[in-house]
C-alpha cells in the first residue's frame, strides 16, 4: 500500500514501516494462540485503527510491535509462549529496536514510573538521549497537548484520577517522539470532553511527526476521520487467517457493517440491545442499604503536625446519595472529580475525611452501622467492589482459581462459578493465567470474581472498560438481572448506554477545581 499523503509539516521524525507475514502468538499456558497466520503492511506515516472481538489479539499485537511482548508472559504459565511466522518493524526485529515505537498501554497505572507529572513525561525521552534543552519543552507540548498544563510540574502521579493518569501516559509517549505510535484503547476512562482532547491531541501529534499510528479502540466513531484504514481481526482459532476484513474506513463501514455488528464491533449509531429492566421500566425504590451523608473524600491519610492529627485536604465533598436494593446509582462526571474516591469511600475501603457512610440493618446484618469498620469477610459478602485496575484484584495463577477463592474462604457454595463462566464468556480460560487475558477478559473476570461471593451491593469502577459490543450486552443483560433479583449497583461510568441499560438514578459529580485531585 502507498505511504498516504496528509497535510501535515515535515516530518520531525522517520515514520516506520510494518511488515507481518503468518505471524502467531501463543501465551504461555493457552492452548490457542492469541494471533494466528497475521499479514498485514503498514506504510511509513499510515494510520489504522485496529478492530475486532475481545480477546482477538489486538493488544497483543501491539506488544510485539513495541518489541515487549514475552517480557512478562511466560510467569506463572505452564509451559512456554510459541511464536511463528514473523513481524517486523523497519525490516528488523520488534526487540531489537525498542523505542522506535512508543506504546501507551491499556492499564495507565503500569505506565507511571516517576513520582512527579513532568518527570513522569520526560522519562521515555531521556531513556533515548533527547539533549535536555530538547527534553523540556517537549514535555511542556506534550502536557498541554493531552490537557494537563494546568497542573503544576512537581504535581504527584499518585494523586491524578484513572483518567489524568491515561493523558499522562499518553503525554510520555508524544514527548519520545517515535516513528511508530501505539494506542490501546487510549480513551477508555476518559470522560466525553476528555475523549475529543486525547483525540485531538494525537491528531496534532501525527501532524507534526508525520510518525505511523495503529490504536486499539472498540468504538469506531472518535477515530475513523483520522486514521486511513481499518483492519479487523477476528480470534485466533488456528483455523483462519487473522484478518478478517480491511480497507478505507467509510467503505467497511458501510459495506460490511453487519458482518462488524456481529463480531461485537462498535460501529457508529449502533447499540446492542440488552436483557432485563430498561430504564424507563425500573421498578420503585427497594430498601434503603447504603446512605452517604455530607461525605467528604480522599485518597490520602491524615497527617501528624506536631501534636494535631490533620485532616487531608478532599477531592470531593458535600456528597449525599442513597444506595437501595434492586436500584442502580450511576456515578458520573469529569476526569479528576473523584468518582473512583467516592466509590470506594461508599464501598467501605476508604476512610472519610468528613461526613459519614452508614448501613441499614438490611445491609449490616449485626455487622454494625460503619462499612470501614467491617472485617474483610463481612465486607466481600456485603459490598463486593470492582476496582478500576483489573489486575488489582488478582490473587491467583489461574481463572477458576480466581472465582473460586472468594467462595471458598467464605464458606459458601461454589455452583454459581459455572454460571458466571459462562455469561461473562471465560469457560474457555479457566485455566489460563489472569495477566495473560486481553483487557476485556481481565474486566470481565475482576467482575465475576466480585459476584461469586453474592454481595447484597455491587460497586463498579468502569465496568465496561475494554469490552466489544457483545460482551457489553451480556455484562449489561446480567447486571440488569441481578438489579431485578435485588442487588444493589453503583457504577463509576462514562458510558452513557450502559447508564441508560440500567436505569436507576445519576449522581453527577462536579470538577474538583478548588480542591486537590
Amino acid at each position: 500500500m502507498p505511504a498516504p499523503s496528509h497535510a501535515a509539516a515535515p516530518h520531525t521524525v522517520r515514520p516506520a514501516a510494518v511488515t507481518a507475514r503468518g505471524w502467531g502468538w501463543r501465551h504461555a499456558g493457552r492452548a490457542k494462540p492469541a494471533v494466528h497466520a497475521l499479514d498485514l503492511d503498514i506504510s511509513p506515516g499510515e494510520r489504522v485503527l485496529l478492530l475486532g472481538p475481545s480477546g482477538a489479539g489486538k493488544s497483543t499485537l501491539l506488544h510485539a510491535l513495541a518489541g515487549v511482548l514475552g517480557d512478562t508472559d511466560d510467569d506463572g504459565g505452564a509451559g512456554e509462549s510459541d511464536e511463528t511466522g514473523s513481524l517486523l518493524v523497519d525490516g528488523g526485529s520488534p526487540r531489537g529496536q525498542r523505542g522506535r515505537a512508543g506504546l501507551m498501554q491499556q492499564d495507565p497505572e503500569t505506565q507511571v514510573v516517576l513520582s512527579r507529572v513532568a518527570d513522569d513525561v520526560a522519562f521515555g525521552a531521556e531513556n533515548l538521549a533527547v539533549p535536555r534543552d530538547a527534553i523540556w519543552p517537549r514535555v511542556h507540548e506534550a502536557l498541554a497537548d493531552v490537557g494537563l498544563s494546568h497542573l503544576p510540574l512537581d504535581h504527584p502521579t499518585s494523586a491524578l484520577s484513572g483518567g489524568q493518569k491515561q493523558r499522562l501516559a499518553l503525554a510520555g509517549i508524544l514527548a519520545m517522539r517515535p516513528g511508530l505510535i501505539l494506542l490501546d484503547e487510549p480513551t477508555a476512562n476518559l470522560d466525553p470532553a476528555g475523549v475529543l482532547d486525547v483525540r485531538d491531541a494525537v491528531a496534532r501529534c501525527l501532524d507534526k511527526t508525520g510518525a505511523t499510528l495503529v490504536v486499539v479502540e472498540h468504538r469506531v466513531s472518535v477515530w475513523k476521520d483520522l486514521v486511513d484504514r481499518i483492519v479487523v481481526l477476528q480470534p485466533g482459532s488456528g483455523a483462519s487467517p487473522a484478518v478478517l476484513l480491511e480497507g478505507p474506513p467509510d467503505r467497511v463501514l458501510a459495506e460490511a457493517r453487519t458482518m462488524l455488528t456481529a463480531a461485537g464491533v462498535w460501529v457508529p449509531g449502533y447499540v446492542p440491545s440488552t436483557r432485563g429492566r430498561a430504564a424507563e421500566q425500573t421498578p420503585g425504590a427497594g430498601s434503603l442499604l447504603l446512605a452517604a451523608e455530607n461525605l467528604a473524600v480522599s485518597r490520602q491519610r491524615p497527617r501528624r503536625k506536631g501534636f494535631r492529627k490533620v485532616p487531608p485536604v478532599p477531592v470531593q465533598e458535600g456528597i449525599t446519595a442513597q444506595v437501595r436494593a434492586g436500584q442502580a446509582l450511576a456515578v458520573t462526571g469529569p476526569n479528576g472529580a473523584g468518582k473512583s474516591t467516592f466509590a470506594l469511600t461508599l464501598a467501605g475501603l476508604l476512610e472519610p475525611v468528613s461526613g459519614a457512610v452508614s448501613a441499614t440493618t438490611d445491609l449490616s446484618r449485626g455487622a454494625g452501622i460503619t462499612p470501614y469498620q467491617w472485617k474483610a469477610e463481612q465486607l466481600i459478602e456485603r459490598i463486593g467492589t470492582v476496582f478500576q485496575e483489573p489486575e488489582h484484584q488478582f490473587v491467583t495463577g489461574k481463572v477458576l482459581d480466581e472465582l473460586l477463592f472468594g467462595p471458598r474462604h467464605l464458606g459458601h457454595g461454589e455452583d454459581r462459578v459455572d454460571e458466571l463462566l459462562e455469561r461473562l464468556r471465560l469457560t474457555h480460560l479457566v485455566d489460563a493465567n489472569p495477566y495473560t487475558l486481553s483487557g476485556g477478559e481481565k474486566r470481565r473476570l475482576s467482575v465475576a470474581t466480585v459476584l461469586a461471593a453474592s454481595p447484597q451491593v455491587l460497586v463498579l469502577d468502569e465496568p465496561t472498560f475494554g469490552q466489544d459490543a457483545n460482551t457489553w450486552a451480556e455484562l449489561a443483560s446480567f447486571l440488569s438481572e441481578l438489579l431485578d433479583a435485588g442487588t444493589a449497583v453503583v457504577s463509576v461510568t462514562h458510558d452513557a448506554e450502559f447508564t441508560a441499560a440500567l436505569g436507576g438514578t445519576e449522581l453527577k459529580l462536579a470538577a474538583a477545581e478548588a480542591v486537590a485531585p
